[in-house]
C-alpha cells in the first residue's frame, strides 16, 4: 500500500469544516518579526489554495503577511475613533465618518484588512463611477417609506443619475490610502496597497467665478437684503462660509477698517456652534474696503435698533437670524441660490464668492502675495497654483501692451 503523501514544510494545510468551509492553516512572518500560524477561511478549495499560493509568494518576495482577522470595517472604526479624532479638528472628523459610513464601509467594510488588494480599491472606485448614491445609500429607499420617492423606488423607475465625481473619488482614495497607512505603521499590515491604485483621472467640476459687472449686478439686487451685508463680506474679502456666519463685533474694528478672523461656525451632527478656523494661516487679521465699512456700520446700526436681535444675540455675532440666533448654514446656500434666481445671475456655489474675490483682485493688478494675505491661504503656491488660469490672463493683457513696440505700424 502506497504511502500517503504528505505536504512539503512551510506548505500549510488544507482542510474542510463542520459549516462547509475551508480552512489554511500555515506559518508566515509577521511585521513584527515572528513566524506565526494563521487561518485562512475559503468557500471552495481552490480558493483556499489560491491563498496559499499568494501567501508563499509573498514569502518568497520575503514580504511579510499582517495576522490581524479584522475586516476592513472594524479597522475603519479603530482607526477613526483612536487615531483620526484625536488628531484633526472636530470638522474634519466629521467628514471623514461621513465618508467611511456612506462609501468606504458598503464598498470594502467586508473584507478581511490582510486580504485587502489594490484590484479591490480599484473595483470599488470605477463602481462609484456608475451607481447612483442616491439608491445606493438608500437615500430614495427611505423617501419611499415616507411617500416621497424620487428616484429608483419611483415606478417606473427614474434614476437621478447622483453618482461620485472625480474629486470625492480622489477624497476617498486619499482617506483609505492615509488609514492603511497607520495600519502599516501599528504593523497591521505588512505594506500598503492603496498606494498601489492610481489616482482617478477625470475632469473635475470647475465654475468660472463672476465677473465685476455679474458681482455689481447681484449686490445691485442684494442691496435690500436682510443680509445684504453678509454678501458684501463674502464677496470682498473673501470670507469662507462658516468665517462670514461666525465673524463677532469684537473681531471688526470699524475705526481702523479691520477684522480679525478667528472663529468659523460649522454644524457638526445636532452640534452648531463657533469654533476655530481650519488653520493657523486663517487666523488673521484682514483689512476692510471703506465702502464695506460704511456697510457695516449701517448694519450694526439696524441691529442694535432691532431689540428682538439684540436680545437674542447672545453670541455678539454680526450676522444672525431675526430672531438673534446664529444662522444655519444650509439655509444661507439656499438663501443664496434665492437671491441669484431673483438677479438673474449664473448660478455658482456660495464658496466660489470667494473665488470671485480672488479673480477680481488679480484682475485690478492685485499681486499674488497681497491676494495671498487676503485670502489667507497657508502658502503663495496654493494661491498661485489655484489661480493660475487668471494669472496668465492677466499677465496676457499686461504684455499686450508691447505689442505697439515690436509693430509700430499696428
Amino acid at each position: 500500500m502506497a504511502a500517503k503523501k504528505r505536504n512539503p514544510n512551510g506548505s500549510g494545510n488544507i482542510s474542510q469544516r463542520e459549516d462547509g468551509r475551508y480552512e489554511l492553516k500555515v506559518f508566515v512572518d509577521t511585521p513584527d518579526g515572528r513566524r506565526k500560524r494563521i487561518s485562512v477561511y475559503a468557500s471552495t478549495w481552490e480558493d483556499a489554495d489560491a491563498e496559499r499560493t499568494r501567501l508563499k509568494d509573498l514569502q518568497r518576495k520575503g514580504i511579510p503577511v499582517a495576522s490581524t482577522t479584522s475586516t476592513v470595517e472594524q479597522y475603519m472604526q479603530y482607526w477613526l475613533t483612536e487615531i483620526a479624532q484625536p488628531s484633526v479638528r472636530e470638522t474634519t472628523f466629521s467628514s471623514y465618518e461621513l465618508l467611511v459610513r456612506l462609501y468606504v464601509v458598503p464598498g470594502l467594510g467586508k473584507r478581511r484588512l490582510r486580504a485587502l488588494q489594490a484590484q479591490h480599491i480599484r473595483a470599488w472606485l470605477n463602481g462609484l463611477r456608475t451607481t447612483c448614491q442616491c439608491c445606493g445609500q438608500g437615500k430614495d429607499a427611505e423617501r419611499a417609506m415616507k411617500g416621497r420617492a424620487r428616484c429608483c423606488a419611483k415606478k417606473p423607475a427614474e434614476c437621478c443619475g447622483q453618482v461620485a465625481g472625480t474629486g470625492t473619488l480622489r477624497y476617498l482614495l486619499r482617506l483609505v490610502r492615509a488609514a492603511l497607512q497607520d495600519a502599516v505603521e501599528e504593523e497591521l499590515l505588512a505594506r500598503n496597497v492603496a498606494r498601489q491604485v492610481k489616482m482617478p483621472a477625470g475632469s473635475i467640476r470647475k465654475v468660472t467665478p463672476w465677473s465685476a459687472d455679474e458681482a455689481r449686478t447681484f449686490l445691485e439686487t442684494a442691496r435690500h437684503d436682510r443680509l445684504c451685508a453678509l454678501w458684501a463680506v463674502a464677496l470682498a474679502i473673501g470670507l469662507r462660509r462658516g468665517e462670514a456666519l461666525g465673524l463677532r463685533w469684537v473681531d471688526v474694528d470699524l475705526v481702523n477698517g479691520r477684522v480679525v478672523i478667528t472663529k468659523a461656525l460649522s454644524r457638526v451632527g445636532t452640534n452648531l456652534a463657533l469654533r476655530d478656523v481650519k488653520s493657523e494661516s486663517s487666523a488673521a487679521s484682514v483689512p476692510l474696503p471703506a465702502e464695506l465699512v460704511a456697510i457695516l456700520r449701517r448694519h450694526r446700526l439696524d441691529q442694535l435698533g432691532d431689540t428682538q436681535v439684540a436680545r437674542g444675540n447672545t453670541l455678539g455675532l454680526v450676522f444672525t437670524t431675526k430672531n438673534g440666533t446664529p444662522l444655519e448654514p444650509r439655509n444661507i446656500n439656499r438663501a443664496f441660490e434665492t437671491l441669484c434666481r431673483r438677479a438673474g445671475m449664473r448660478s455658482i456655489r456660495l464658496h466660489d464668492l470667494r473665488h470671485s474675490c480672488a479673480t477680481l483682485l488679480f484682475t485690478m493688478g492685485v499681486e499674488a502675495a497681497t491676494v495671498q494675505r487676503v485670502l489667507r491661504h497657508s502658502s503663495i503656491s496654493v494661491t498661485t497654483g489655484t489661480y493660475v488660469d487668471v494669472i496668465e490672463q492677466v499677465q496676457r493683457s499686461a504684455v499686450a501692451g508691447m505689442d505697439s513696440l515690436l509693430n509700430p505700424a499696428k
